[in-house]
This record gives structure tokens, sequence and C-alpha cells, in this order.
């Protein structure tokens, strides 16, 4: 089973999105539960946690098909001890209203060295952060996203992403979701039968399928290994229609999230009806 949908709006209250996801035939959702540009937010409301599971049950959304991103603010191996420290508290504050709202899993950016620290350093830091959060909150996966190691973001290579998970205390409790796009500007190559047998070969040898906890599905702009983060309608790109056909046939990756990021969100129907027709 392939759950397939777009990061939606929730604009006005999270109780909102399950029903803006509905319209345009998703199966699967993202969404921020607080505004991603600011640091603090007021806390959810009985009406909101309540509004939210309430419209997610009318319209048939569990917690596995969702896949909430938090703040783009965050950078969880901040070099400078007192900006680490904001970012784990808003991590954790993420973390939590993941749990009030019963969604099982939190999609986040790794963390930047910004050229103030080493970089295993930094991925030391972000493990360390997610054990901060993991240990003060229930029933939620911290899922990391691959990047495309734009400027001094961590986490674009798999053997990346191990070492943070190696670092986290309780395994059950991490995960990984692949961005397509991220992944082929960091050199994984989703374009070509032979790239996209290969990448996932690495993948299951260096991460593992158990971690894999949801996908972004992304075109990319710009060519493979260029490491500049810029998405793509599907088809569109670089990466190309034919590899998303694969991905939507490769019962690897079944029972997970596939969440649209693409530009022009007017194109989010038809494209997860383009999806939904590969199955």
């Amino acid at each position: 089973m392939k759950y397939i949908g777009a990061h939606v709006s929730a604009a006005g209250g999270v109780q909102n999105a399950p029903a803006i996801a509905a319209k345009i035939g998703a199966t699967a959702f993202a969404l921020f539960t607080k505004n991603q540009r600011q640091w603090t937010a007021k806390p959810l409301t009985a009406e909101n946690i309540e509004g939210f599971k309430s419209e997610c049950s009318k319209y048939g959304y569990n917690s596995g098909q969702i896949l909430p991103h938090d703040s783009y603010l965050i950078n969880l191996g901040h070099p400078e001890k007192d900006a680490l420290e904001k970012s784990r508290n808003a991590f954790y504050d993420e973390m939590q209203r993941c749990q009030q709202l019963g969604i099982d899993r939190l999609n986040f950016h790794p963390g930047s060295h910004l050229k103030k620290i080493p970089p295993d350093q930094c991925l030391r830091n972000i493990a360390d952060s997610i054990n901060y959060a993991l240990e003060q909150t229930e029933n939620v996966i911290a899922v990391i996203e691959n990047t495309a190691g734009q400027g001094t973001n961590l986490g674009y290579s798999f053997e990346q992403l191990a070492t943070i998970i190696h670092n986290v205390e309780d395994k059950s409790r991490v995960g990984v979701c692949v961005d397509t796009c991220h992944g082929f500007a960091a050199g994984y190559d989703f374009s070509s039968e032979e790239g996209y047998s290969m990448l996932w070969k690495q993948f299951e040898q260096t991460i593992g399928f158990e971690y894999l906890k949801g996908m972004h599905l992304n075109d990319a702009k710009k060519e493979l290994g260029s490491r500049v983060d810029r998405h793509a309608p599907l088809g569109q790109g670089y990466i190309g229609e034919e590899a998303f056909v694969r991905l939507m046939n490769d019962s690897r990756l079944d029972g997970i999230p596939f969440i649209l990021e693409t530009p022009e969100s007017e194109r989010w129907a038809d494209e997860i009806t383009l999806l939904k027709d590969q199955l």
C-alpha cells in the first residue's frame, strides 16, 4: 500500500489540514503544527487537538499516513551552546505537539555546522538533540530528512544519517525520510534504472529499510550532484517521470507516507492522480 499526499496548509488551526488533504485526493499528508517561521507558538488547544483527531477519523487518516515537518529555524547541530539549547527546546515542543495530536512521527532537517565545528561534532550534537527530545516524549519517531548538502547542511549522505542513528539511544524511535530531490542533488541517481538500484542497495547496507518512515517526492531543477536544493514538478526536472513510476512499484517502500513538496500547489491533485495511476 502506498499512501500519497502533499504538504498542506494548517491555516486557521491544525484541525483544518485533513479536509484540505482529502480535497486533493490525498491518502497521506504533511503539515506544520505551528508557524514554521517562529520559534514559539501558543499551545495547542483542546479544540485543535480534538478537532484534528476527529477530522483525521472522518477522512480516514491514521497516524502512519501523516508526516508533519518541524520549523526550518531549528538547527539541532548548532555549534553555539545557547542557540543549540534554543533549537533543542523548540524541537521538543514540536515532538510534544505531535504526541498531543496522536501523530507517531516528526520529520526534520538534521542540522548545520556553520563552519564553526567539525562535521563529526555536529552529527553528535544532532544525535544528542534527538536523545534530549525522546527522553521527554512518548510514541513519536524522530524522522531525519536527508539533505542536498547545500552550504554547511549535514545529513546528505547515507553514512551521515547512519552515524546519527548509531548515536541515538532509542533506535525504535528514530527513522529516515528520503527526499528524492535532495538525494539527487547529493549524488544519488534516482533518474536511471541502474542508479535507482544502486542507491537503494546502499541505503539497505548503510541504514536499513526498517528505518525508512517516509519519503518526499520532488523532481530536481538542478543536475545530479549539484548540492543545490531546488524542487521541480514531477517529470519536469532532471530526475524525470520514470523514476517516480519505479518508486510507485517498489514494494520495499510500502506502508509509509509519500509527500509531495513540489512547487505550484495547484498541480498536487493531478500529481497525486499521476502517482496513483502507476499502482
